[in-house]
């Protein structure tokens, strides 16, 4: 008689309900890859801007202009408030490298300015907000906010 090696049936079947059970199990974890994406790449635009706000006004102390209000620009040609730099897409596009070219601003008042993905077609809910200085003793501040659309829901 020929004895035959290989698989049977059965354990075929209790191989694939294995792998079956393990897939349910693991895919939500790797389906949201996307809005994990999403938040770490708003996380390090703040990161970004908080280095070269860090930055900038160690070079206005440098420069001696850190407690002017405005309208002052650094020897690097950085306009300044306070040391920091001025809420405008100008003045974050010097000091943060590639931020005018990937990010859009979705806001922008006398005071902050608003930062989103700009290859975001839908409601602009997840952004990065730079406060600039309003005085010697209120340092700028950068915020994210994640909506919705953040976590790939």
């Amino acid at each position: 008689m020929i004895k035959q090696k290989g698989f049977t049936l059965i354990e075929l079947v209790v191989v694939i309900v294995i792998l079956g059970i393990l897939a349910v199990t693991a895919a939500p974890k790797f389906l949201n890859l996307q809005g994990d994406a999403r938040k770490a790449s708003l996380q390090g635009l703040k990161g970004a801007i908080d280095g070269a706000a860090g930055i900038t006004y160690g070079r206005a102390a440098v420069d001696g202009v850190e407690s002017v209000s405005s309208s002052t620009t650094t020897k690097g040609g950085v306009p300044v408030a306070f040391g920091f730099p001025e809420a405008t897409s100008a003045a974050l596009g010097k000091v943060v490298a590639g931020l005018n070219e990937d990010w859009k601003v979705v806001s922008s008042s006398t005071s902050s300015i608003s930062y989103s993905y700009k290859s975001n077609n839908k409601d602009d809910k997840c952004i990065v907000t730079y406060t600039e200085a309003s005085s010697v003793s209120s340092p700028a501040t950068t915020k994210v906010t994640l909506g919705p659309d953040c976590a790939g829901e």
